[in-house]
């Protein structure tokens, strides 16, 4: 008889003990085939373990009772074990919070999760086992960051990351990303400082009214900026997010850093982090999600870069795949950095033709952004 036709048995994620305790429960379950367990402290179920049938099963990162890991193993599961003597957890199932990262704050950036995974950073090497680590973390982030963009118009906001408080630029920024989130959009940044700090300050704050935005804005402008002290910026953050907690849905609010700029802190207004140590992996994947289009505020050379990687994505997009690209200040895109006139020559009797805007009416930007 052939089996030629047999469906594929699909994948399911386990990522939490009760999760995996609701798929044992089910009437007839005698098989983990198919099963992805991830990060899980599985040493209270052996017996559940040695009941079922592990073949097919993908187990990664997680604590067995003595001997169970090697049994699995020798059952048909292909067990990825724990990687020692790294700050960071490589399987992790979710995407980092500004609390998580900035835990253990009070003794100085350097004793925080991502202080300590920076230093792990410049310090391990580029040997075999670093990079490994490293590749299996940004798998799990990448994993972890499509099942949170699911369902979601995501924009992108891009723009300098020396963009201080204080600044008109900076609340022009901020103003933008609460109009994109009143939108119905989730804003995305690259999740460090200056322009995409604010982009981000904006969407978290934008169930309030103007007065608390500008309240937020006199409160951050004590500190102006993340050098020379990274603690005092965050900590004026959190005093901002203590007051005005956001919404239930604050944490859609994404930011997509990288431990490559490792001089750059990641901001505390992303509820949502997706932390990467590749940044191409990083720079691709932020592009990826931005399904809504992206918006390019003033930047230098990242921001340039992110311009013409999203405008060869576009230059290439099959019909009906072009996604809009709103450059923000003219004078700057066309005699500060004249990316535009290269931009529209590029553009000039292709698709993306219509899908570039230059604008200098923050308000205007929403409108110019794709609708389901």
């Amino acid at each position: 008889m052939s089996h030629a036709h047999r469906p594929a048995r699909r994948t399911v994620e386990v990522e939490s003990l009760d999760e995996l305790d609701a798929l044992v429960a089910r009437s007839g379950t005698t098989s983990m085939r198919g099963w992805v367990l991830q990060d899980l402290d599985l040493t209270g179920r052996t017996e559940v373990l040695r009941r079922l049938d592990p073949r097919g099963s993908l187990l990664l990162g997680c604590r067995y009772a003595p001997g169970v890991e090697e049994e699995l193993r020798s059952r048909g599961a292909l067990v990825f074990p724990s990687v020692p003597e790294v700050p960071f957890d490589p399987y992790r199932p979710g995407l980092y919070t500004p609390e998580e990262l900035y835990a253990g704050r009070d003794a100085g950036y350097r004793a925080t999760l991502d202080g300590r995974v920076y230093a792990w950073s410049r310090s391990a090497g580029n040997g075999v086992r670093t990079m490994l680590a490293q590749s299996l973390h940004d798998l799990s982030v990448d994993d972890a960051l499509t099942e949170h963009v699911r369902g979601r118009r995501v924009v992108g906001v891009m723009g300098g990351h020396d963009l201080e408080r204080g600044t008109p630029g900076y609340a022009d920024a901020a103003r933008l990303g609460r109009g994109l989130a009143r939108a119905g959009l989730t804003v995305a940044s690259g999740g460090g400082p200056g322009a995409m700090e604010a982009a981000n300050l904006g969407a978290h704050l934008a169930s309030y009214d103007d007065a608390v935005l500008g309240e937020a804005l006199d409160v951050l402008a004590r500190v102006p900026s993340f050098a020379p002290d990274v603690t005092a910026w965050v900590e004026a953050a959190f005093e901002v997010r203590k007051h005005w907690p956001g919404d239930a849905d604050a944490a859609a609010t994404l930011g997509v850093p990288t431990w490559f700029y490792g001089h750059e802190p990641p901001n505390a207004f992303a509820g949502s982090i997706a932390k990467y140590f590749k940044n191409a992996i990083r720079e691709d994947v932020l592009l990826h999600v931005c399904t809504a289009g992206v918006v390019f505020l003033p930047g230098r050379g990242g921001t340039v870069q992110e311009v013409f990687q999203d405008a060869c994505e576009n230059y290439y997009a099959t019909a009906g795949a072009t996604a809009p690209m709103v450059l923000v200040g003219t004078s700057y895109w066309t005699e500060e950095l004249p990316v535009w006139p290269l931009l529209q020559r590029l553009a000039a009797g292709r698709e993306m033709a219509a899908a570039v805007h230059l604008v200098d009416d923050l308000d205007a930007v929403a409108g110019l952004l794709a609708r389901d």
